[in-house]
């Protein structure tokens, strides 16, 4: 099985396709300042789950961030636990800068 992941912007997402098939086996969508990249939403096609389309998913966006040196929000449940199992991407994690407090 050979996954392609491609960023597809005028959609705010990336895209997974397996055998170079045109419907995407699964979508990581985003939303993206010149700053910051937000993952919000993962979806993986249910006959593809289990078969690494979300890890090629997370691996393709977040090299891609790293390589436009843009932070990272993991505000997706999928793509904030992938960065928690895989330590070398943490450095991507947006820190707020705020400094205000209740």
């Amino acid at each position: 099985m050979t996954v392609e992941v491609s960023d597809v912007p005028e959609a705010k997402r990336y895209e997974a396709r397996v055998d170079g098939e045109s419907e995407p086996a699964g979508i990581a969508q985003y939303i993206r300042t010149t700053e910051l990249i937000a993952f919000v939403h993962t979806e993986v096609e249910p006959r593809y789950e289990g078969r690494g389309i979300g890890s090629a998913l997370a691996r393709t966006a977040l090299d891609e961030a790293r390589a436009a040196q843009l932070r990272v929000l993991a505000t997706c449940p999928f793509f904030a636990g992938w960065i928690d199992r895989h330590p070398d991407y943490q450095d991507l994690l947006y820190q707020s800068r705020s400094k205000v407090s209740d």
